[in-house]
């Protein structure tokens, strides 16, 4: 049977700008499978495989194969739907989308706003807004990122994700960490509540009662959260801590720990307690990638689920809500769903951080 392929080379350019497109939070779904549709067929897959790995018809990727090959990146967005439209030739928006792109305003500037841009051209700024929203285009946000100059990035991270995706047997993991200087913060104003029309509402001034550090361990195949409090974060405290996790993990099972670089999960006691306890592996994040490790986004969680809007007249009440959202969330907890969509891709050694203005 006739296989057919894509015979299409992309330069580094398309390819950077269809990569960067995938990386968009708000791109949709049906352009994200055209645009994989072209990245896997540049790549030399076949029809068969593309269709096998997205879901979709032959039809489907000879349509948008011919598309992109005849109109570049613009053509892969949704065809004008019938009614009025927008009345803009193509030729207008594809240089108001050019121009956003690969432009910057006049110095000091730093980005364009839909008024800059409209006033360059001689539009309206309803219609720069228009063209952006249609392609995605924010140039008001930026997204930070900080990569990682760990020689051995790609090692250590296909370690770690091997660990997730294709656990040993036999063995339990651990992604462990601390939060620290968790702050037991106490308004000074009384908090409004909740009304229809009206967010609730805390006042700008408070008073400090100390700081806590929570240190926790999440089970990978569970879920599960094992935790302690520290006054502070030391290398003694994080020994404590993982005499804690060993003393509540299975029996007789191997452990793997998944930790970051911080100095205090390195030291010579750290190592000499690794050295007494031959079960356990100790596995370290590459550097400024403690992002690869799973229980940070359940630090993510207690903070937006109880910390950022609570109010601890102590540090003995901030302890008593940690403890209670540990008990909480081991009552209902689910393991993550860690998916790595193409393993023959290098993974971007990068973390990134949005922020808008």
């Amino acid at each position: 049977m006739f296989t057919p392929t894509m015979d299409l080379v992309l330069s580094d350019g398309e390819r950077a700008e269809l990569e960067r497109l995938l990386r968009q939070a708000t791109l949709s779904q049906a352009i994200a499978r055209r645009v994989r549709v072209v990245l896997a067929l540049a790549g030399g897959q076949t029809y068969a495989a593309v269709a096998a790995a997205l879901g979709c018809t032959d039809r489907f990727i000879a349509i948008w194969k011919r598309r992109y090959v005849e109109g570049g990146v613009l053509a892969l967005a949704d065809a004008p739907r019938a009614g009025r439209g927008h009345g803009l030739s193509a030729a207008l928006e594809a240089k108001i989308v050019q121009l956003t792109i690969q432009t910057k305003p006049p110095a000091p500037l730093t980005h364009w706003s839909s008024r800059r841009l409209a006033q360059r051209l001689g539009l309206a700024h309803t219609t720069v807004a228009d063209v952006w929203k249609r392609h995605g285009l924010k140039p008001h946000r930026l997204e930070r990122y900080k990569a990682s100059p760990d020689p051995d990035f790609e090692t250590k991270a296909a370690d770690i994700i091997g660990l997730y995706l294709e656990p040993p047997q036999h063995a339990v993991v651990f992604c462990i960490d601390e939060k620290t200087a968790i702050q037991a913060l106490e308004r000074t104003d009384p908090v409004l509540p909740l009304s229809p029309g009206r967010a609730e509402r805390h006042g700008f001034e408070y008073v400090r009662h100390g700081t806590l550090s929570l240190y926790a361990a999440l089970e990978v195949a569970t879920g599960r959260v094992e935790g302690m409090t520290a006054p502070r974060h030391t290398a003694g405290d994080f020994l404590t801590f993982l005499d804690q996790v060993v003393a509540t993990a299975p029996k007789r099972k191997a452990l793997h720990f998944i930790v970051d670089n911080l100095s205090a999960h390195k030291t010579k006691a750290v190592q000499a307690w690794l050295l007494a306890h031959p079960r356990v592996t100790m596995h370290y994040t590459p550097t400024y990638s403690s992002w690869l490790n799973q229980v940070e986004s359940w630090f993510a969680r207690i903070e937006r689920d109880c910390l950022a809007r609570g109010i601890f007249p102590s540090t003995r009440a901030l302890k008593k809500t940690l403890v209670q959202y540990i008990k909480l969330h081991n009552e209902t907890c689910q393991p993550f769903v860690w998916r790595y969509r193409d393993p023959t891709r290098r993974m971007r050694a990068t973390s990134i951080s949005p922020t808008g203005h």
